[in-house]
């Protein structure tokens, strides 16, 4: 029995150390393999490789050349003319023992993993100067272990065929180091304004030498606190490795940061916003060596003849309220104007500031988010209204006082209309009536969802009552709203809007290719409604400022003391939004989305449009015309005054089934308008309306709803004429309701003027 036990644990370690050596054979295979594969298609080895690159070229929307972005700055220079301070700063931080290795620096490797491991993060790399040499000139992105091996190979055969010199002028010359900058020269320009051989201050020098490693993360364009700390790192290790002293170190790192702001006028492209838009995106998805140097050819949606005309309106002092510079010599107000075509998410043109006048400017059409306004009505209260409960243009809301807990909304013209539809709500920007719909109709729950189909999204613990007229935790963007209206100009489906329809290698590989990224949203009856009320607004209401003399819909947006002023509409071809604003946050009291923003894009789409056929808003299906009263929201009864119809669009299935029961006859004092008492001495029969509660005398359909008070005229003691004495209609029930079908007296209140 021993025997057997023993015999059996022989076996176990015999079959454990046959599953260890097969396994370092695997390996040392694949190893093997993975030498061999890394040999043979490592690159051939060339001097032009090491000193070119090629240009990304942008294309417009019809395939025309806009401008190639890259190697137009890159001007190289000779060693000899790069002073001592900067040679050092890349050397201290990037290779400090660049002079003594063979191309591959395995004590740097190994301090290099040292520090990572003891500082629990990525703080050094281990590749020399050579080896990014090679990496920027023959080598892709990729992290993989072939392309480390074809790395150190070529970098040993550099460093064979020249010399230490050589090598690091290369590398100075070729290293990208932000903002479409290659080269050490090219970057002193972009970012100081001087030439290399004019000589570069140690500070200056420094932030030079931090670039390589991240150049967009460390940009002081994009992120001059992060910029500022590592420029420290370098004077750190240019102290650390002798180039320069404790003191001088520190005495550098008290300077404050200062870049050139104004960008060379040869480095100027056109149409800058939309310019660095999709360089931006393709930075993120391609990384910036590939952008300014791989040669890709990117096709865009601009389109140029729209781009330039919102440009010159855009420049226009005239468009603006009275402006000033501020501290940092900026112009204020400042704006952006952002234009889609709504059936494919196309970004048409982008412009995000009144100039552009610095390097990898503010873009306010994407970056900025500001309060709405009543902008955001149809977003939060119209068009879920209509989407989840029902409602449609004619339906009714009263206008009057109301609030939730504290918050009491209040209209802008100080008005109370009493019982409006919402086409003259909408028309009219009425406050109260967006409120109500909301919280009483809507609720937030549903209007946050409606909202996230129109790709905003909101947190329903930071949004109340006040997101009915435009009060957002964090605003959104223009481009956000264009998009969102864009839905309401495509039938309810909303596109995620692009600037790049296509992109090619140099070889003509495609890397991508635009496929539009949409969804239902809404309803299209839902979309034709809310557009069918926006063309009111612009025909009679608050944005009679952007008429185009072309079916147009929109909708206008001011916020408190004017901080934010917008226009968003839209045509059959095209959507718009303006932006006008200061960048703090200013009030601009006699400034309104009716004034700028409307004259703006009614100047833009006017121009835009003006060859271009006159189309009408596609109806969909599912909609039908009814008549009803536009006091109660129901089909006309007997006792609805002809003043009070209201003819409109209703989604099939939402007419109403019951007729108007709030229009009664009602006896009144035909001098005071209230009940009468057996004082008297005329009285009058007229069609009013009653409600189950009574509303201030400040709301204007006050004198057409039942009087609650008995008449105050002929009170005991009081002045009134007897009008010839006639006797009171009913003495005996004094103000008693009576329901005449079919009889209307003459003496009818005033018309609703919210109607007209």
């Amino acid at each position: 029995m021993a025997k057997r036990r023993a015999r059996r644990k022989l076996n176990r370690r015999r079959f454990f150390l046959l599953v260890i050596c097969l396994a370092i054979l695997c390996v040392g295979c694949v190893g093997c393999g993975l030498v061999y594969s890394s040999i043979r298609d490592v690159p051939k080895l060339s001097p032009s490789s090491l000193e070119s690159a090629a240009s990304t070229m942008v294309y417009d929307e019809d395939g025309k050349l806009i401008t190639q972005i890259g190697i137009k700055n890159s001007v190289p220079i000779e060693l000899k003319d790069v002073p001592d301070n900067v040679k050092n700063a890349f050397l201290a931080v990037e290779d400090p023992r660049f002079y003594q290795h063979h191309g591959v620096d395995l004590r740097g490797i190994a301090r290099a993993a040292w520090s990572d491991i003891s500082s629990g993060s990525i703080r050094e790399g281990g590749s020399t100067i050579t080896q990014q040499l090679v990496k920027v000139s023959f080598l892709s992105n990729e992290r993989t272990f072939k392309r480390k091996i074809q790395e150190l190979i070529l970098a040993l055969q550099v460093e064979r065929q020249y010399t230490k010199d050589e090598i690091l002028e290369m590398y100075l010359n070729n290293i990208y180091l932000g903002e479409g900058a290659y080269g050490i020269q090219a970057a002193a320009q972009t970012y100081f304004g001087k030439d290399i051989k004019h000589g570069l201050n140690l500070e200056e020098a420094a932030l030079l030498g931090g670039l390589p490693q991240a150049p967009s993360a460390y940009s002081p364009y994009l992120d001059p606190q992060a910029a500022l700390s590592r420029r420290n790192t370098v004077l750190d290790a240019m102290a650390k490795n002798n180039y320069i002293s404790e003191s001088e170190a520190e005495k550098a790192k008290a300077k404050e940061l200062k870049i050139e702001t104004k960008e060379p006028a040869e480095r100027q492209y056109p149409y800058p916003y939309f310019l660095d838009y999709i360089t931006d995106k393709l930075i993120e998805k391609y990384g910036e060596t590939e952008v300014f140097k791989g040669g890709l050819r990117v096709y865009t949606s601009l389109d140029q003849n729209i781009q330039q005309i919102a440009e010159a309106a855009m420049s226009r002092n005239s468009n603006f309220p009275s402006s000033r510079t501020d501290a940092n010599n900026v112009l204020q107000p400042q704006g952006a104007v952002v234009l889609l075509d709504p059936h494919t998410g196309q970004i048409k043109a982008m412009v995000g500031g009144r100039e552009h006048t610095q390097m990898r400017q503010w873009n306010r059409v994407s970056q900025t988010t500001r309060q709405p306004g009543s902008a955001f009505k149809p977003i939060a209260a119209y068009g879920p209204a209509i989407e989840y409960e029902g409602m449609g243009p004619a339906s009714v809301v009263d206008d009057i006082p109301v609030n939730y807990g504290s918050y009491e909304p209040r209209n802008v013209d100080g008005r109370y209309r009493g019982l409006i539809t919402l086409r003259t709500a909408l028309t009219h920007s009425v406050n109260v009536v967006a409120v109500k719909l909301l919280m009483d109709k809507v609720g937030i729950s549903d209007a946050i969802k409606f909202a996230s189909g129109l790709g905003i999204q909101l947190d329903p613990q930071k949004h109340g009552a006040s997101m009915a007229l435009g009060g957002l935790y964090n605003g959104v963007t223009p481009l956000q709203m264009a998009s969102a209206y864009g839905a309401f100009a495509n039938q309810g489906i909303y596109i995620e809007p692009t600037a790049i329809t296509r992109v090619e290698k140099a070889d003509g590989v495609i890397l991508e290719q635009s496929v539009p990224k949409q969804r239902q949203a809404m309803k299209a009856t839902t979309a034709y409604l809310i557009t069918d009320m926006l063309k009111s607004v612009v025909q009679n209401g608050t944005g009679t400022g952007a008429q185009i003399g072309r079916p147009a819909a929109g909708k206008t947006g001011t916020t408190d003391d004017g901080k934010d002023i917008w226009f968003v509409g839209y045509t059959p071809e095209l959507v718009a939004a303006v932006w006008i604003g200061y960048d703090n946050p200013t009030a601009m009291p006699q400034a309104f989305g009716s004034t700028y923003p409307a004259g703006i894009w009614r100047e833009i789409m006017s121009k835009a449009l003006s060859n271009v056929t006159v189309k009408e808003f596609p109806r969909p299906t599912g909609l039908v015309t009814a008549t009803v009263d536009g006091k109660s929201g129901l089909l006309p009864g007997p006792n609805t005054p002809g003043d009070s119809l209201v003819t409109d669009l209703f989604t099939e299935g939402t007419v109403p089934s019951e007729s108007d029961n709030i229009h009664v006859f009602v006896e009144v004092c035909a001098t005071s308008g209230q009940l009468p008492t057996e004082r008297c001495p005329d009285r009058v029969i007229k069609p009013l309306i009653k409600l189950p509660y009574s509303v201030p005398s400040s709301v204007e359909d006050y004198n057409l709803r039942v009087p609650t008070q008995p008449c105050t005229v002929h009170e005991p003691g009081a002045s009134a004429s007897t009008s010839g004495g006639s006797k009171p209609l009913n003495p005996a029930i004094p103000g008693e309701v009576k329901s005449q079908p079919g009889k209307q007296n003459s003496q009818t209140a005033r018309p609703d003027r919210g109607n007209n």
